[in-house]
């Protein structure tokens, strides 16, 4: 299974902010979203960083309720590890584990963004895989094809 597989069954749409917004629009988005990232973008289609609950959770922590008023800008990460459609799961996984980070945007060909892929979405992924892979093998065995 690849990100064009997964997008396919959740949508390519993605949450977006701009660096000027203040964190607790961030906040109030990822409420109201109910996702845990968003990726900032002034035009929607260019990647300027992303920012999680966790840079709010940090800012918190290092300004107090005070950083509700800083902007994204300031707390975003800039540099953003992205996907392409055609990566396949295991490549996601990786990517993921190794950089400690639980969303993907996925980019097209000229860098665009075109979706996301949080680590719900590879995990329900490869439980997929597994569950076909488990029935194909179940299948072989008993029914000898």
């Amino acid at each position: 299974m690849n990100v064009q597989s997964i997008l396919a069954g959740k949508g390519d749409d993605v949450a977006t902010t701009t660096q000027a917004a203040s964190l607790a629009d961030v906040a109030q988005l990822l409420r109201d979203k109910g996702v845990g990232a968003l990726v900032v973008s002034g035009d929607g289609r260019a990647i300027e960083g992303i920012v999680s609950e966790r840079d709010v959770v940090r800012a918190l922590a290092a300004h107090g309720s005070g950083a509700l008023g800083r902007t994204v800008g300031s707390v975003m990460s800039t540099d953003v590890v992205t996907c392409s459609s055609a990566d396949g799961v295991e490549r996601l996984m990786s990517l993921m584990t190794e950089r400690r980070i639980r969303h993907l945007p996925v980019v097209d060909a000229h860098g665009h963004l075109g979706g996301i892929v949080s680590i719900g979405d590879v995990v329900k992924a490869r439980l997929g895989e597994l569950v076909n892979e488990n029935k194909a093998l179940f299948d072989y065995i008993t029914h000898g094809r």
